[in-house]
């Protein structure tokens, strides 16, 4: 079980650093969420999970470490705000050069076209 845990999270691992290499925005965002993911898994599975044992402390009695827990819901909520924020900034970044590619504020070709609709004002290098 624990080595089908360790491959799972090498996967998701694995395909969240390939996508995050990709050249376009919907890509890159998909690959922080699958790596946001892996670490919500190996944080919860360095904390020795065990089952069948209370969430609160008893009197002589084994409990479940509830830190895990604490960490892997603080990591969603980091991991959440960290993905809309992202999906903000490609749909800026689209919205003033035209383009979905990573790279694309460089490019002059995505500059002369924002330019030529009309608008007035060219995006900020």
């Amino acid at each position: 079980m624990a080595a089908l845990y360790a491959i799972t999270i090498g996967i998701l691992t694995a395909a969240g650093i390939y996508l995050l290499l990709r050249e376009r925005v919907f890509t890159v965002v998909l690959g922080l969420t699958l790596l946001s993911y892996a670490v919500s898994l190996f944080l919860l599975g360095m904390g020795r999970l065990s089952i069948g044992r209370p969430p609160v402390i008893a009197p002589g009695a084994s409990y479940a470490d509830p830190l895990p827990q604490a960490l892997v819901l603080t990591a969603i909520v980091i991991a959440f705000g960290m993905t809309a924020f992202a999906v903000v900034l490609a749909l800026r970044s689209l919205g003033l050069t035209g383009s979905d590619h990573v790279d694309a504020a460089g490019q002059p070709q995505a500059r002369e076209d924002h330019a030529a609709d009309g608008s007035g004002t060219e995006p900020r290098p």
